[in-house]
């Protein structure tokens, strides 16, 4: 299935601070697929998932993703991997926005997609919220 994991590895770089495509990124998932974020509980379908990304970027400029390990397994692909970057835009929080700290993030996450037909119909998003929150100084070490 080395098909999946060049799939997974465009959606990822459509989704980098450099050289971002969020209307690629969202083009990869089929009409019901769908991006949760599993450390807020929030699920994005369609436009929103766009909208997700578009504001990661906007807070994190340089947004990038380092890919540890890859795995698949028929239609389903994780990859294990890093969110890094610097906070150099306002993030939205469940507890208000946060303006720019210019401090750097390295967020140790695990994604799963699940693929049909060359098509994304479930991305879930286990990202390490908390170390985020410590890394960006909103809760201590």
């Amino acid at each position: 299935m080395l098909n999946n994991e060049r799939i997974i590895r465009e959606l990822c770089a459509a989704a980098e601070g450099q050289g971002t495509d969020i209307e690629k990124f969202v083009s990869m998932f089929s009409e019901k697929g769908y991006m949760w974020d599993m450390a807020s509980g929030m699920k994005f379908r369609g436009k929103a998932i766009g909208e997700s990304i578009a504001s990661l970027i906007s807070a994190f400029p340089d947004v990038h993703r380092e890919l540890f390990n890859i795995h698949v397994a028929g239609d389903v692909v994780i990859v294990e991997l890093a969110i890094r970057g610097t906070h150099k835009g306002d993030l939205p929080l469940a507890s208000g926005t946060l303006a720019p700290t210019g401090k750097t993030i390295d967020v140790p996450s695990c994604d799963v997609f699940r693929l049909e037909n060359g098509k994304v119909i479930s991305f879930h998003c286990y990202n390490e919220a908390s170390a985020m929150q410590q890394q960006l100084g909103l809760v201590p070490r």
